[in-house]
């Protein structure tokens, strides 16, 4: 197994430089100049806008430019804004508490809605609890995030004026009544990512379990007279969450990157928005920043992703 997660992480190395160079390749090559928003100033010199584009380092060839870049990330120097001049890792910083507190819970959400419906659903099949999960699975799936936001905006915001519609990130808790404003604000769009969450992993779920649900080493558990929670619990979840372990270990790393497009709707301002943010206005140190962290973060959860299947799967010790 050692060995086995030893390989895993040197290949892995290799994947992150290939991911790095591709990603910094694209934003140097992409249209768009940051030095965009300095043309419309007529108080700007043809060399005082030279000297800023040489003081943002963007004379130099794209391979010094990376070859910096890289160095500087080793050390955990994300580098400088091209808009704000604030450092990158204080942009994220900023924005993560958030992104966090409304991606993470409701991915938190969904999992607990998923996993215990979807085995439902499996171990009661073409019941009428199974048809209901899987209509809603079904409508949750197909439904874009961004309909579902605008329904529940109209819904509970237009016409009830339950919840705010406007993600408000001044709001500190310091009473009761400002943790039922945060709680308050949250709550639309939570629901409208653990509706679709939910109906991805629960689909998951169901033809995991339904896979696993006619192997013979099940048949063989039943006919040795073993109780349903024990052969469900030992026999049928540790082998049906495979799959289901490559999926959630996919999806976590969005925790940390945001909802790009949720978070568009509801003015959350997380992540997700900062990288809108940044690409609309070409502020490559923010996009190149939030990517490769993104990819960090899917190479190294695979990683874990691995690890787990050593529990789950013995065969993989092999």
């Amino acid at each position: 197994m050692l060995s086995y997660l030893t390989k895993r992480l040197l290949i892995s190395i290799p994947t992150l430089i290939a991911i790095s160079i591709i990603i910094f390749a694209i934003l140097a090559l992409a249209p768009g100049d940051p030095m965009g928003e300095f043309a419309t100033n007529p108080n700007l010199t043809p060399e005082v806008r030279e000297n800023i584009r040489r003081s943002l380092g963007l004379d130099q060839p794209i391979p010094i430019r990376y070859l910096k870049w890289g160095w500087a990330f080793i050390r955990g120097d994300m580098g400088y804004s091209f808009n704000s001049r604030s450092p990158v890792l204080d942009l994220l910083r900023q924005r993560l508490p958030t992104t966090l507190w409304v991606v993470g819970s409701a991915y938190i959400v969904s999992i607990f809605i998923a996993f215990p419906l979807g085995v439902i659903s499996a171990l009661k099949r073409y019941s009428l609890l199974d048809r209901l999960v899987t209509t809603f699975a079904l409508l949750g799936f197909s439904l874009p995030t961004f309909f579902t936001g605008l329904l529940l905006i109209i819904i509970f915001s237009v016409k009830l004026n339950w919840l705010p519609f406007i993600y408000n990130s001044t709001l500190r808790v310091t009473d009761w009544a400002s943790f039922v404003q945060v709680i308050k604000q949250s709550i639309m769009p939570i629901c409208v990512l653990a509706l679709y969450q939910s109906a991805v992993l629960m689909r998951f779920v169901r033809s995991s379990v339904l896979e696993e649900l006619n192997q013979e080493y099940v048949r063989t558990a039943y006919a040795k007279g073993l109780h349903d929670f024990a052969v469900l619990k030992n026999h049928i979840l540790r082998n049906s969450m495979i799959p289901v372990v490559t999926l959630i270990a996919l999806d976590i790393p969005s925790i940390f990157t945001g909802a790009l497009i949720t978070e568009q709707i509801f003015r959350v301002p997380g992540i997700g928005s900062l990288l809108i943010d940044s690409i609309y206005r070409s502020d490559t140190p923010v996009v190149m920043a939030i990517t490769f962290i993104y990819g960090i973060l899917i190479v190294g959860f695979n990683l874990m992703a691995d690890f787990i299947y050593g529990f789950l799967d013995p065969r993989v010790k092999y």
